[in-house]
């Protein structure tokens, strides 16, 4: 029976403090709907492009961006496909999220295969576990830095794996740690010929996201592990030998880092719980335009006249008064001084 072995560290137990903390901040956070739209998507752009990248992908961040908005762009199209079907999973991983499903099945997990290599392998490959050998090699070097366990081995791994992520509920251990030992088993045991890395990142969010620390979809761990990927793999090594602590506390290290990261931002916007306070829960609805006069004043700490034309070159002087006059009636911002001098500050 899969029974994963691992110390809770010091280090693990205050990656994991810091990702409570964090959680707790954004979850009640009150954020405007454009920019809970605006992170919701980042979020997308930075999954795909890093979920792939990691794995070889040679298309550039602003290429994956136009590729998920539809626009047309120069690669190869096994590259472009790997794009598209980042998003897709995605969404899957969100719609079976948000439905609360109550086990991670192993039709599931091959429903997340076949989305992930849809195009890129044949139908007779793309949600069935592999049927042969595989080794994993150094792409510099050509060294074999992991050996699979053998195709025969893959099905009674899985249902083993599966079992124990079912059987296992919160009081027996903590979502985030139970996310990383996931991650890790899926990529140990290899069960597909490729996606292997993609499909276990995946299955990863989703119980993290069931485990209640979907944070709005705002996160994408996949920016981390790409930031450094020989630490990514390295780590994902290190625990092969049977010890998954010091593989625990790279993941969770990774997710106080991305968690800290985004509750700075919504800290940002949000303007702490005060706003939610003074507008009694409410939230308040601001155009684009507004959206970048708040995060202007906030990140300069004030705006003048002048700095119109910089921030908005197309657009008229009187109508961005008009936009300002209007975060003032919402008492979001106020003016000081009544020239042309005048400063716009947050309240």
């Amino acid at each position: 029976m899969f029974a994963p072995k691992f110390q809770i560290t010091n280090k693990i137990l205050s990656n994991i403090a810091q990702i409570e903390a964090a959680e707790e901040v954004i979850r009640h956070a009150p954020l405007l709907p454009l920019w809970e739209k605006q992170f919701k998507e980042d979020a997308i752009v930075r999954s795909a492009y890093h979920g792939t990248h990691i794995e070889g992908n040679r298309l550039h961040k602003d290429e994956a961006k136009d590729v998920l908005l539809g626009k047309t762009v120069i690669g190869r199209p096994r590259d472009i496909q790997e794009i598209i079907n980042y998003r897709r999973v995605i969404e899957a991983i969100d719609e079976e999220a948000q439905r609360q499903i109550d086990k991670i099945t192993e039709p599931l997990i091959k429903k997340l295969h076949r989305i992930i290599v849809a195009k890129i392998l044949t139908q007779d490959q793309a949600g069935e576990y592999r049927h042969k050998q595989v080794i994993i090699r150094n792409s510099q070097t050509g060294a074999v830095t992991f050996r699979p366990p053998p195709a025969i081995e893959v099905p009674f791994l899985m249902r083993e794996f599966i079992y124990w992520v079912n059987r296992v509920g919160k009081d027996e251990i903590h979502p985030v740690l139970k996310a990383g030992i996931a991650h890790h088993e899926m990529v140990r045991i290899h069960p597909f010929i490729d996606g292997n890395g993609r499909v276990s990142r995946s299955v990863a969010t989703l119980i993290l996201m069931l485990g209640g620390y979907d944070i709005r979809r705002f996160f994408s761990l996949e920016e981390y592990y790409d930031r450094d990927a020989v630490s990514y793999y390295e780590n994902l090594q290190k625990a092969s030998a049977g010890d998954l602590s010091a593989w625990l506390e790279y993941f969770t290290g990774g997710g106080a880092i991305e968690f800290e990261k985004i509750k700075e931002k919504v800290l940002k916007l949000s303007r702490d719980v005060k706003m939610k306070e003074r507008f009694g829960g409410r939230q308040i609805y601001l155009t684009e335009r507004q959206v970048k006069i708040v995060e202007y004043i906030q990140e300069v700490g004030y705006m003048q006249n002048q700095s119109f034309l910089t921030l908005f070159p197309a657009v008229s002087e009187d109508t961005v008064l008009r936009d300002i006059q209007d975060l003032v009636k919402k008492n979001l911002i106020r003016k000081i001084g009544s020239t042309k001098a005048a400063r716009y500050v947050m309240v």
